[in-house]
């Protein structure tokens, strides 16, 4: 099947974010055929040096479709067996790709314009080109995200706060502890301290969560720190305001606390004939920030595989999921 051979050519391009030009050219080879037999253009965009946005169109789009191109490390080429597809990106997000590309192509064999597939760089960081894609909007009513949902269209989605929380304090000999301040014993007060917060709940979402992803810090083990700092990461279910409030709080006369990235949740709505889920991860729909139309969120493949050594795609899900992008699509522009 075309899916399962264009998944494999994706997943065979490394793609980690930041290195995104060698499958951008490869999908824009792809897509150039559609645009000249259909009568749609094409469009690399640079977001940054050598990191290209790609957008296809078929008429004025009143549907987009849209998902990521670059994966997170490390890189590791494509396999499969009777079931599924192997491979890094394989379910986040290259069979959604090629899922949707072969949706589009069936779409417009059977007539159907206002179509538009826009690919873009950087969501496993910081979005750059959701955010990039925002600022140049193309009159879209609905975009369809693709993440891994196992077909089924997501309620909502949580959102992300990200920390660095830097302990300051000053060195000393360890036999004379008096003399110093421990950096390091700051920031284990600051992190219970955040381990303690009242989290936010949604009837929807669920609860709100807290990792302490790193920690770092000292000297050596004879000298009183005089440096610690830790990252952390909150899954938000709101607008993040109550958790800044108690982080600020937290960290007041002990640490600094700098908020990296913040994403607030997102509520999503249903529609009849589609399964529905909720996921707890974070998309780069908030970043689109409506400029692309309403939008949806579905795509073949499971998260708790994603970002793993174990990354893959069942095949079945991604020919359900070509045929989920085209029903979608067709509700969606009836309405």
């Amino acid at each position: 099947m075309k899916v399962f051979a264009l998944t494999r050519a994706l997943v065979d391009i490394e793609s980690i974010t930041g290195n995104e030009k060698q499958v951008a050219l490869f999908l824009a080879d792809q897509l150039r055929p559609l645009a000249e037999r259909y009568g749609g253009s094409l469009e690399l965009e640079e977001v940054e040096k050598d990191r290209l946005n790609v957008f296809a169109s078929w008429g004025q789009p009143v549907v987009t479709l849209s998902t990521h191109i670059d994966t997170v490390p490390p890189f590791f080429p494509s396999s499969e067996d009777g079931e599924f597809i192997w491979g890094r990106g394989a379910c986040d997000t290259k069979g959604i790709i090629a899922s949707m590309i072969c949706a589009v192509e069936n779409l417009l064999g059977q007539g159907v314009r206002g179509i538009g597939l826009l690919l873009v760089v950087g969501e496993e960081r910081n979005s750059a080109g959701a955010f990039y894609a925002a600022a140049h909007p193309r009159g879209s009513r609905f975009l369809i995200n693709g993440e891994p949902t196992d077909n089924r269209l997501a309620l909502g989605s949580k959102g992300a706060l990200r920390y660095e929380i830097d302990a300051r304090g000053r060195m000393a000999h360890s036999a004379y502890p008096h003399l110093g301040e421990s950096a390091i014993l700051k920031l284990l007060d600051v992190l219970e301290a955040l381990r303690k917060i009242s989290l936010p709940e949604d009837p929807v979402l669920g609860p709100s969560t807290l990792n302490i992803g790193t920690i770092q810090g000292g000297r050596a083990p004879n000298v009183v720190p005089d440096f610690a700092r830790a990252e952390v990461f909150f899954r938000l279910v709101d607008s993040g305001e109550s958790i800044r409030q108690a982080v600020a709080r937290a960290v007041e006369g002990r640490a600094e606390a700098r908020q990296i990235l913040c994403v607030p949740a997102v509520h999503l709505r249903a529609l009849d004939g589609f399964d529905t889920t909720v996921v707890a991860y974070t998309t780069d729909i908030p970043a689109f920030g409506g400029a692309w139309g309403e939008p949806l969120l579905l795509g073949p493949g499971s998260i708790l595989v994603a970002h793993t050594e174990e990354e893959r795609i069942p095949k079945q899900q991604l020919l359900e999921a070509v045929e989920l992008y085209q029903r979608l699509v067709r509700r969606l522009l009836d309405s």
